[in-house]
């Protein structure tokens, strides 16, 4: 057991979700791989409805070295690992996820890489010699991964084999230099990490083993996977626009080209007149720009039952107030003699500028 005089060497951070039968098993391997080291383990819960946060807490009852962080209204891996690291007094932190498939028995190793000093960062790696890559399930899902990892190492400052890792180590005062910087969105932190160093972290990189998947499911997909690309779209710009903003903007260009499809649709195959066609259009595009950023843009903060049908209808009526903002304005500079094409761009921005806010603030706003 943890001295409870001394704070532990090490704390494990594990972001989760819905792994209740994870839990247990998890922290008996973690007993196992770190005998001899003074440790704990950090679950750090948005609020999983399988009772994750209970079984944790079940077993902290009689494990000191057992803590549990749960998060209500609040999703998203990058900013539970914030969260779990900040609590932690530990001289080094440590992820893990918490499904089993990473192999504990490399936290020693990571460990004492980072001791000598002559490394910042410890990875574990599936891509090094001796690494595995074999328990990731399904050809779509190496894609998805194979693909990130290739995007991500054509900006890289230092050599890293598999960004796209969940499993690594850092001494606590580093993560806590870095953590100002930090994006804190989306499901990839390691790459945020090392983007947002000021100067190239020393990384040693431990061959690891990535197991099948025992219980519950998979978080890798391609919504995942495009948040990704947005994190490092965000670090290329130097994070002057928000994450989200990009995210917003770029799902209503994807708006556009859904309603001028539909209105030509409803041209060409309907006889109902250009105001009832046009209405129609732009419905549909709000219903889908909606969609598109309670799933991608505010991924961590998801509308579901009752709160995402009075979340559509909000965000239809901001949006109807954004779209007569730009009008008026475009109208306004383009009598002040603007030229149409300018006038049109800033009424245009002014409208996303004014349905970002509003929708942040009302339609997605913390609970």
């Amino acid at each position: 057991m943890t001295d409870p005089s001394h704070a532990p060497t090490l704390s494990v951070i594990v972001p989760c979700y819905n792994e209740r039968p994870n839990v247990a098993p998890m922290i008996a391997k973690l007993d196992a791989a770190l005998a001899g080291i003074a440790w704990e383990v950090i679950y750090v819960d948005d609020d999983s409805p399988d009772g994750t946060a209970a079984e944790v807490r079940r077993i902290a009852q009689t494990d000191a070295r057992v803590r549990c962080i749960r998060r209500v209204g609040r999703r998203g891996l990058a900013s539970a690992v914030i969260e779990g690291a900040l609590s932690s007094s530990a001289a080094f932190v440590a992820v893990i996820d918490g499904d089993l498939q990473h192999d504990e028995t490399r936290l020693p190793v990571m460990l004492e890489a980072l001791r000598t000093g002559d490394y910042d960062l410890a990875v574990a790696s599936r891509h090094v010699e001796g690494g595995d890559n074999a328990g990731l399930a399904g050809r779509w899902r190496h894609m998805l991964s194979d693909g990130g990892i290739a995007l991500s190492q054509a900006f890289l400052p230092v050599k890293l084999t598999d960004p796209m890792s969940g499993f690594f180590m850092l001494p606590r005062p580093l993560f806590e230099e870095l953590a100002h910087g930090l994006n804190g969105q989306g499901f990839k932190i390691l790459l945020d990490l090392v983007l947002s160093s000021p100067a190239p972290l020393r990384v040693k990189e431990v061959p690891a083993t990535f197991r099948e998947r025992v219980a519950g499911e998979s978080k890798l997909d391609l919504l995942v996977m495009i948040q990704f690309g947005g994190l490092l779209l965000d670090k290329i710009c130097g994070g002057v626009l928000p994450l989200r903003f990009i995210s917003f903007a770029l799902v209503g260009g994807f708006g556009v080209l859904v309603h001028l499809a539909i209105l030509g649709g409803l041209r060409h195959f309907t006889g109902l007149g250009f105001e009832v066609e046009q209405t129609i259009a732009t419905i549909v595009a709000m219903v889908f720009n909606f969609k598109l950023n309670n799933s991608i843009t505010y991924r961590d903060q998801r509308l579901r039952g009752p709160r995402l049908w009075r979340g559509m209808v909000l965000f239809i009526v901001v949006c109807g107030v954004g779209a007569i903002a730009n009008i008026g304005i475009a109208n306004t500079l383009y009598e002040s003699h603007a030229t149409w094409t300018a006038a049109g761009a800033i009424g245009a921005v002014i409208g996303v500028v004014w349905n970002y806010a509003m929708s942040a603030t009302l339609v997605w706003r913390a609970r």
